[in-house]
């Protein structure tokens, strides 16, 4: 069988002497898009064709004939879209705006419309064709690729040539060239197939190739390779049967569809909250939506009118269903919480305690699915986010945590669950923790406040230091002046500004005297009268600048050889030229380059003083350990990264594991600053943990930072719900 990839090696007598980088195989299977889009169209045209050993019976419509008479005929240009696409996915981490399994939430499955449930369900189905041809092959792909993107275990989630890329790529292929919709559904899974054919070729082949240059396999986690888990996740293990569960069906119990009496708080149940629909402008959608929907007609009048309306009949299959189906839904949610490693073990034994509780009350108010602000999902959230506080049961607060926990459970024993109950306990609760959070907060705001001041200042101190290299432009003015004007004395002139309450601009002279010092340390001033200039201005001058640098408290470190070097041009100047040796110094201090690299202006350009450091737990820069190999026993518990997040993209109340002093320690992004250059984790003690957005970055870098959680624990197990209701309607589940 002739080989796919064309790929090069860089001495032929010895492949292990070429190390191929990531980018060279990206291109090479980029090269293959026009092979994989051709072939895929000559398997859809023999499909279609009546005498075709290949025939698909389905695929003799009209609709669908005429369809792919139109994309072969067009071959060049559906080609030319699909690889362009799929570079555009590759590179960029594009597609997310289109309908994506991973990121199917449970939340906004209340406002899909019909379209877009067919659309994920379409999309769901040519991945799973897709992930059955390459099942076998890509495992060993990930590990390869997952090795040259520096990771020391196995990321199938990061793998840049995933079959969901390839997948979305088609997607967006055919929606442009196929624009009926039920048409592009009926092809989207026979074409996906065709393409998985020839993607499993070129995965064997690439892996081959890598292999063949020495590329190392990446650890597995856990010490195996588990196949079916190219990008797909953990899948959803339950203890019911998913025959019910469906999207279709979920979203109708989102919207309360199924509830056995319009309750007069029907608003609550609809599929968002009011604030969403504002935002994206659908409120008044949604309220046409509502009224053409048929009202119930209304009871007859029984013969008594002072007789009680007779209730529904138990067995109507509405309700019936409707109760299952949330039965369901509960049972799989705390399935999920049972499975979460980020909860420790006696807690998931009282959240098993709290389901019967919670699956009573789902019941009667289905609010509970569609209402996050519901007493029992804000319970629910407040405990399950309590407790990523704590990695392990030894942890202070634990116990006093999990009593508080465990009286939740005896209070829902001994009342009757309904929403109130679920309100009362989290008052309850919240008398618990008001003492501790009140001062854990105190801390916090303290610490934040002092961050903000920092930041105000640093930002302020840049927009001085550009003032100043104005003020030097087209002087000759020394190296070593102009790191100290942009950096020291700019922090200076900043601090002194905004410490200043009268409104005054330069309340100091610190501001003015830039002019002075940029005068005293000129080459071409050498006129006369300079030296007895010198003579009466630099004590002042010298005195000033002290007094400014210990006002900020500013690293003697960074500024000390400042002051020796220009001591020395001054004491040359002031000779005059009478003294050679003073000359001599003077030029070579003249001469130095700058001290500061790119990285140590950056570094410079944020900074804290000693005591907004100590407050606020700051970590400068120089502090971290350079970056270190990892033993294969810390290989093998590194967990499944997410993708990769920028620390502006990091948002407050994310939960880390964060590597202080040699020892993890559990904390949470509590404060962002305004222009997101400072961040500040704080642990349940109350104790911040603050950094620069350089530090941050770097630390996520080198595994020193590991996301917990970004997200609600009760919010994921439920997006593993509807992840649950999409393989059910892919697989043809809940079918009646």
């Amino acid at each position: 069988m002739p080989t796919l990839l064309k790929l090069r090696l860089g001495v032929s007598d010895d492949p292990t002497a070429f190390q191929p980088s990531l980018n060279d195989c990206l291109e090479a299977m980029l090269q293959q898009a026009d092979l994989l889009v051709t072939d895929m169209l000559g398997g859809l045209v023999a499909a279609c064709s009546p005498r075709s050993p290949r025939r698909i019976p389905g695929f003799q419509q009209p609709a669908i004939q005429a369809a792919v008479e139109s994309l072969s005929a067009n071959a060049e240009a559906v080609c030319a879209t699909y690889r362009t696409e799929l570079t555009r996915i590759v590179y960029e981490g594009g597609g997310k705006e289109q309908v994506n399994t991973e990121l199917l939430r449970f939340e906004d499955l209340r406002l899909f419309e019909d379209a877009e449930l067919d659309q994920s369900i379409e999309v769901a189905r040519a991945q799973q064709e897709v992930s059955l041809a390459v099942d076998d092959v890509l495992p060993a792909l990930d590990a390869l690729m997952s090795t040259l993107l520096g990771w020391r275990t196995i990321q199938p989630g990061l793998n840049p040539l995933r079959p969901d890329a390839f997948v979305h790529a088609l997607q967006s292929c055919l929606q442009l060239h196929v624009p009926d919709a039920q048409v592009r559904e009926t092809l989207i899974a026979p074409s996906a197939g065709l393409l998985g054919t020839n993607l499993r070729r070129l995965y064997r082949e690439l892996t081959d190739f890598l292999r063949s240059c020495g590329v190392e396999p990446a650890v597995p986690i856990g010490g195996r390779v588990q196949k079916g888990r190219g990008s797909s996740g953990s899948p959803v293990a339950d203890s019911v049967s998913k025959t019910l569960l469906t999207l279709d069906r979920l979203r109708k119990l989102l919207a309360g569809d199924f509830d056995a009496r319009p309750r007069p708080d029907f608003l609550y149940t609809v599929p968002a909250s009011m604030a969403m629909l504002q935002d994206m402008k659908q409120v008044d959608a949604l309220v046409e939506k509502l009224e053409r929907r048929p009202k119930p007609p209304p009871p007859a009048a029984p013969a008594d009118m002072l007789a009680e309306p007779e209730p529904p009949a138990p067995d109507a299959a509405t309700p019936r269903l409707g109760h299952q189906l949330g039965e369901e839904v509960v049972r799989l949610m705390f399935d999920n919480l049972a499975q979460d490693p980020r909860l420790l073990p006696e807690f998931k034994r009282q959240l098993q305690a709290i389901e019967p509780a919670v699956l009573k009350l789902t019941q009667e108010d289905s609010r509970f699915f569609s209402d996050r602000t519901h007493p029992a999902r804000q319970f629910l959230d407040r405990i399950t986010q309590r407790s990523l506080a704590f990695s392990a049961e030894k942890d202070p607060g634990w116990r006093r945590f999990l009593m508080t926990v465990e009286d939740s459970v005896r209070w829902l024993g001994s009342k009757v669950v309904d929403a109130d109950t679920f309100g009362e306990l989290m008052d309850h609760l919240n008398e618990k923790w008001v003492d501790h959070d009140q001062v854990v907060l105190q801390r916090r705001e303290e610490a934040a406040r002092v961050l903000l001041h920092a930041e105000q200042r640093n930002l302020l101190a840049q927009k001085l230091a550009a003032e100043f290299m104005r003020a030097t432009d087209g002087l000759e003015v020394a190296d070593f002046v102009i790191d100290f004007l942009r950096n020291s004395w700019a922090q200076v002139v900043a601090e002194a500004e905004l410490s200043c309450v009268d409104g005054s601009s330069d309340p100091y002279g610190y501001r003015a005297m830039v002019d002075d010092l940029i005068w005293s340390v000129q080459k071409s001033t050498a006129t006369r009268g300079r030296a007895k200039r010198l003579v009466q201005m630099i004590p002042g001058l010298l005195t000033k600048l002290r007094e400014g640098l210990n006002r900020i408290d500013y690293p003697p470190e960074l500024t000390a050889r400042f002051f020796n070097n220009l001591i020395t041009i001054h004491r040359a100047a002031v000779h005059e030229g009478r003294d050679a040796v003073s000359q001599t110094a003077a030029e070579a201090a003249e001469a130095q380059e700058s001290e500061f690299s790119d990285s140590m202006q950056e570094a410079a350009a944020l900074w804290l003083d000693s005591r907004e450091a100590l407050e606020s737990g700051y970590l400068p820069d120089d502090a971290l350990e350079p970056e270190r190999v990892a033993s294969p026993e810390a290989a093998q518990e590194e967990q499944p990264a997410p993708a990769p997040v920028r620390a502006g993209d990091m948002q407050t109340g994310t939960w880390v594991e964060l590597m202080v002093n040699n020892q993890w320690i559990r904390a949470q992004l509590t404060w962002a600053s305004p222009h997101s250059t400072l961040f500040m984790f704080t642990s349940l003690a109350g104790t911040a943990h603050s950094m620069s957005r350089r530090t941050l970055d770097r630390l996520r870098a080198q595994g020193q930072i590991k996301v917990i959680a970004e997200r609600h624990v009760v919010d994921e197990a439920l997006d593993q719900v509807a992840k649950a209701a999409l393989k059910n309607s892919v697989d043809g589940k809940g079918q009646p």
